[in-house]
């Protein structure tokens, strides 16, 4: 059965200390107020907070760590680069791939994120594996279009077994850090459209199993109502995860 996911993406913000201070109150937020909340909440600060932040995490007992991107190559010369396995050793569950910021600033296509996948699922970690469509694409009509072709490219090549260990994201490119956001019937009907897609490429039990996470500016203010949705599992938070109450407060949302 799929789970409910929370997962904050701290992207390129907050500084080591600053990051520590943010991770104790949500920690502690979390086990205060959300004893009953069936949700996974994941944190994904950036990679040199990674470590430290894993140990405060893995004492509350109820956060799991996420990193931002990874290497396709397990290791090698690659300066600057992480590999999935250097993310295991310090205690990393999930990995984020596929952001639109990744595809757009870094130029990472399907081929790319393909090669991705499988270091990830190589080395046990769970991917959250990010789509979504631009503004333009969605005015002209073709976001179904885009978001298969994404689907199909990026992720359709996998096992039935490796598939299983797939989180998707769904982010509407147009509503990423712009305030915008996709109404809840807006978010509904891609997500329900992603899963017919895994039920046509694997079955009706994988399409049901997966989580498929809302991405785009979702806040403290409208989460209630995106997670209400029946085929919305989640959020994948980004300004809104910088703020402890606001994040808490998401993860009330269930």
């Amino acid at each position: 059965m799929r789970k409910n996911i929370v997962a904050g993406n701290w992207k390129m913000n907050m500084t080591y200390q600053d990051g520590l201070a943010l991770v104790s109150e949500i920690t502690n937020m979390v086990a205060d107020e959300t004893l009953g909340a069936t949700v996974e909440v994941v944190i994904a600060p950036p990679a040199p907070f990674l470590h430290s932040i894993g140990k405060l995490l893995a004492e509350g007992g109820r956060i799991h760590l996420g990193a931002q991107n990874c290497h396709q190559k397990e290791s090698g010369a690659y300066t600057g680069e992480v590999s999935a396995k250097q993310l295991q050793s310090v205690g990393v569950e999930y990995v984020i791939l596929g952001h639109s910021e990744r595809r757009q600033y870094f130029g990472e296509d399907d081929e790319l994120l393909s090669q991705k996948l499988k270091a990830v699922l190589a080395a046990g970690l769970k991917p959250i594996f990010c789509i979504g469509e631009t503004l333009e694409t969605r005015e002209a009509d073709e976001t179904f279009d885009f978001l298969a072709s994404q689907l199909k490219n990026g992720l359709f090549h996998l096992s039935n077994e490796e598939f299983a260990q797939v989180v998707i994201a769904y982010e509407p490119i147009w509503a990423i850090g712009t305030g915008k956001t996709a109404t809840s019937q807006q978010a509904q009907e891609v997500h329900a459209f992603i899963r017919e897609q895994i039920a046509r490429a694997y079955d009706a039990e994988a399409a049901l199993n997966t989580t498929i996470l809302y991405g785009g500016s979702a806040n403290a203010q409208n989460a209630r109502e995106l997670f209400s949705q029946p085929d919305v599992d989640g959020g994948l938070i980004g300004g809104a995860s910088l703020k402890s109450r606001d994040f808490t407060e998401i993860i009330k949302s269930f």
